[in-house]
């Protein structure tokens, strides 16, 4: 058994201004061995029970185990990441919609719909529509609300990065980097992207221990305006990949492909992290890089009023589509309510201890060969 453990918590899905946001295909990389269980099912069929019964039987034995949390439902699963095996399993339905590429050699598709009687289902079909109905226009309202957030913030963004420092910035991070990167080897690093944090039922939520867990050693980057950070973590981020180290990636659920929120180098132990108004990290300590630096003071004072403005306006949208998730998870429970009476979960609990013997016994070559076989 190993002495130091890293269980780390992610969202792979998240409400945005564009919807909902999936990096499930962040799951499995086929030319690096990766297998993937994509778990199909309605709500309240078992498939959360399903993945924290697998993080039971595993979390003692290997050293790194990544759950996926469900920005939904933040008492919920949405997978289970097991690294050193190579192995992931997922939630595959909607909004996820994980579909296999390469069935048989990579996915293996799960389906709990055999474990439910069609005709009690049937029996409440009326009802199940109006749920579906309900919970879409739920999510697609809180989707709206934070678009209109958004707006509002990068609006503040082009406000500051008007009389921000660029060049200052880049001379920064090139020391930044000179300092904390070095070269590690020939080759270019890889990226994952994930989530650190999301608008949930429970409000929003930032991971924190998984960026102690992740970096002993951390950067505060200070950036209320969100015209700095992106700055000097997309040249940190080129800059670590071009030195050969692989990465964790953690975008804005408010701008999910452009802006980069944190940035973390496991093999360094090193991250870098952007606190504001709407997300702090209380616990943390680092060495803080305050934004003020890069910024014209005279020019910013000029410019507090619709700055203040702006970050009011934006306060009180996000706290409307955190109502609206938690009206959607209140509808949620209902559907799970539906389903739940109309599943044999004797039929379950076998699915699920065959997917656990089947995961025990990869586990297993992978101990003694120290690979994964490709014919098993």
């Amino acid at each position: 058994m190993y002495q130091e453990k890293n269980q780390l918590h992610f969202f792979l899905g998240a409400n945005t201004p564009q919807g909902y946001v999936s990096r499930f295909e962040q799951l499995a990389t086929p030319e690096d061995g990766w297998r993937i269980f994509i778990i199909k099912g309605a709500p309240g069929c078992g498939k959360s029970t399903l993945f924290q019964k697998v993080a039971q039987v595993f979390e003692d034995r290997y050293q790194d185990l990544e759950y996926i949390r469900c920005s939904s439902d933040q008492a919920s699963l949405d997978g289970i990441v097991l690294p050193q095996l190579k192995i992931a399993l997922a939630d595959g339905t909607a909004p996820h919609l994980l579909e296999p590429k390469y069935p048989g050699v990579v996915e293996t598709v799960i389906s709990l719909s055999d474990c439910w009687d069609e005709e009690k289902l049937l029996g409440q079909r009326q009802e199940i529509l109006s749920l579906y109905h309900q919970s879409n226009q739920l999510q697609m309202l809180c989707c709206r609300y934070l678009g209109a957030a958004a707006s509002l913030l990068y609006h503040t963004c082009q406000l500051v990065g008007e009389i921000t420092d660029k060049a200052k910035i880049s001379r920064f991070t090139k020391r930044l980097a000179a300092r904390e990167l070095h070269p590690k080897s020939q080759g270019q690093g890889r990226e994952s992207i994930r989530f650190l944090s999301a608008v949930t039922d429970q409000g929003r939520v930032v991971l924190e221990d998984t960026a102690r867990q992740l970096a002993s050693h951390l950067y505060l980057i200070q950036d209320d305006y969100g015209a700095t950070g992106r700055l000097l973590l997309s040249a940190l981020r080129s800059h670590a990949l071009a030195q050969g180290y692989d990465i964790v990636s953690c975008y804005c659920p408010l701008a999910p492909f452009d802006k980069l929120e944190h940035l973390f180098i496991p093999q360094l132990s090193l991250g870098f992290v952007t606190c504001n108004r709407f997300h702090t990290f209380p616990n943390l300590e680092g060495k803080v890089i305050h934004s003020r630096r890069f910024t014209d003071p005279e020019q910013l004072r000029l410019r507090k009023k619709k700055i203040t403005l702006n970050r009011k306006a934006a306060t009180q949208l996000l706290a409307q589509a955190e109502k609206q998730m938690g009206e959607y998870k209140k509808v949620h429970d209902q559907l799970e309510a539906c389903y739940r009476q109309a599943m044999n979960f004797d039929e379950v609990t076998q699915t699920t201890a065959r997917v656990i013997n089947r995961l025990e016994t990869l586990a297993a070559l992978q101990e003694r060969f120290g690979f994964l076989p490709e014919k098993i």
